[in-house]
């Protein structure tokens, strides 16, 4: 078991810095599934089965979570679900954030979240969707569509703010 909450801190604590308000580092870090497996040797931790992982504004709720390790730092979480949501409080008196797809990427240190397959991001009255989306955390920079040429469309929404 405490192995598991090892690996459950240092799967938010080293996200933290690139989501969430600065106090989430320093609040505790709750993981819930139905079930939770540590490979050592691969470095693989997998938790399925309604996983609701929270520290701070953070909230990443999916059917599977699965964190890759390479030397003890995270490397990459995968959150897939129907779909996998995340929401983040990104600074006092800002709106929040949140996100979606069935397959969601995560990648602490590059600062990237990539949501795929019928993916979405809104924040506010602002919404972009589509089946790839990027979002650098760092730089708030957020990239819709995918490169190839498949005929899929970005579909955004900005609404004005009443006055």
């Amino acid at each position: 078991m405490k192995l598991i909450n090892f690996i459950g801190w240092g799967l938010l604590f080293c996200v933290q810095a690139a989501f969430a308000l600065e106090s989430d580092s320093e609040q505790p870090v709750y993981i819930e599934s139905d079930s939770a497996v540590y490979d050592e040797n691969a470095q693989i931790s997998t938790y399925t089965g309604n996983v609701t992982a929270t520290q701070g504004t953070i909230k990443i709720d999916g059917d599977k979570l699965v964190v890759y390790l390479k030397d003890g730092d995270i490397i990459k979480l995968v959150s897939t679900g129907r779909p996998s949501k995340f929401e983040q409080l990104p600074g006092e008196g800002k709106d929040k954030m949140y996100g979606e797809g069935l397959i969601n990427e995560f990648y602490p240190d590059k600062n990237l979240l990539i949501f795929m397959k019928k993916a979405s991001v809104w924040q506010g009255e602002a919404k972009q969707s589509s089946e790839y989306i990027e979002y650098d955390t760092k730089n708030s920079l957020l990239k819709a569509g995918e490169k190839r040429s498949d005929g899929m469309r970005v579909h955004s929404v900005i609404k004005p703010k009443a006055k």
